[in-house]
């Protein structure tokens, strides 16, 4: 089994005492329980037996299982149900009723199917908090259309930005719509938590993955709406506001430089040696920049070529231009911002070996979060957590005979 990790964690963060039961798989809806996890809340995760939450496969896996899964159920309990058994969903009740949050990220209609409705579920416990993550939500004409994240990012109006121009859209290369969507949920959680002192009252909270997304985009709509506007894809540039690109260094990579700013843009124009740009009245506000931007591109483009990029981000470094460069992960596991910020945590497995895991963040003054368990196998706490809500170790095992529940077994 996984063993306990990291030194150095805080016994509790500020979820201590919040019971967090999670109905879902994948990435949505167990991130968003990760993330409250990761702040002390006790989470419980409901996987089908046997192969369990099918992210445990997800792209490279260790000792058959994937690294990928060592992030996302890190700090959970996890309880292995057959949810398409009576007895099973009975748990489910029984769980429910002492939990403060439920997360599903099931199609619209599933928790219906198996008698657990938020109504249902919100008499058995007035204060219990649903999170419901889909495709679309759970009302309107697509509610039942089958939604991952490559769709409801396309749908929100990202996918359409993201490309050359005149290039084939390319997606974002992670699941940010499930991402976006799980952190909108973690608000929504902690909205409704702050609502509930008041009332005493729990509700449901309705994440669409493409309303997540639609969030994110800025003026996308107002453009729209007031000019007919409708944004394409602009490459590295960021359409509207100049300078603000990536340009080719000598050395064949690529310094990303956000010189948009009024006193930075001057700033810029001196570190390429074109003070001419910088003093030139036309050039001192953004609407002045944006109608002459080929040519800002092309200054500063010509300045970059004539330098290694190391060259190029030492010198705007020195005049306090904003600027990067594009990083693979191998530069950021060698990074010693990185490091000193902890968002390279080492963790021990039960092999005896070490993985390198991104950090908590947000970062707390006060009630940090922290690792305080590495991810369960399947069903590895389901005796435990069926214990603590009243069951006998004879009806555990009757249930295990019955395939009812799996794992667990002392």
């Amino acid at each position: 089994m996984p063993d306990t990790p990291a030194p150095a964690t805080p016994a509790h963060g500020p979820l201590s005492g919040l019971k967090v039961l999670e109905m879902g798989q994948l990435i949505a809806g167990p991130f968003a329980a990760k993330t409250l996890a990761d702040f002390g809340a006790d989470v419980i995760k409901i996987e089908p037996p046997g192969a369990g939450d099918p992210l445990r496969k997800w792209r490279l896996l260790k000792d058959g299982t994937s690294v990928w899964w060592q992030v996302q159920s890190r700090n959970k309990r996890s309880v292995a149900l057959n949810l398409n058994e009576p007895s099973a969903q009975d748990i489910v009740r029984k769980l429910v009723s002492e939990c403060d949050v439920l997360i599903e990220n099931f199609r619209p209609g599933a928790l219906e199917g198996w008698g657990l409705s938020p109504d249902v579920l919100l008499q058995a416990n007035p204060r219990l908090i649903v999170l419901r993550v889909s495709g679309y939500g759970q009302t309107g004409p697509y509610r039942d259309r089958p939604g991952f994240g490559v769709v409801a990012e396309a749908m929100g109006g990202l996918r359409h930005l993201t490309a050359e121009p005149g290039r084939v859209p390319v997606r974002v290369g992670v699941s940010i719509g499930d991402t976006l969507a799980a952190l909108h949920g973690v608000i929504g959680i902690l909205l409704a938590l702050q609502e509930r002192q008041r009332s005493g009252q729990g509700q449901v909270i309705d994440v669409a993955l493409y309303e997540a997304v639609f969030n994110c985009m800025e003026s996308l709509l107002p453009e729209y709406s007031a000019f007919g506007a409708v944004r394409g894809a602009a490459g590295s540039a960021l359409p509207g506001i100049a300078p603000s690109n990536a340009y080719r260094c000598k050395d064949g990579n690529y310094a990303l430089v956000a010189g948009n700013g009024d006193s930075i843009f001057k700033r810029l124009m001196a570190a390429v040696g074109r003070p001419d740009l910088a003093s030139d009245p036309a050039l001192a506000d953004n609407a002045g920049r944006v109608a002459r931007v080929t040519e800002l591109d092309a200054a500063i483009g010509e300045w970059a070529a004539r330098h290694d990029v190391a060259e190029v981000l030492a010198a705007l470094d020195a005049a306090s231009v904003p600027a990067g460069r594009i990083y693979t992960v191998a530069d950021i596991a060698a990074d010693p911002h990185y490091q000193a910020r902890g968002m390279l945590e080492t963790v021990r497995m039960a092999d005896g070996s070490e993985l390198t895991v991104p950090g908590v963040v947000p970062k707390l003054s006060r009630t940090p979060g922290g690792h305080r368990r590495n991810a369960p196998d399947v069903g590895q706490d389901t005796d435990a957590v069926l214990r603590e809500i009243g069951l006998t170790p004879e009806q555990i095992a009757e249930l295990r005979r019955r395939g009812v529940v799996a794992g667990g077994a002392e």
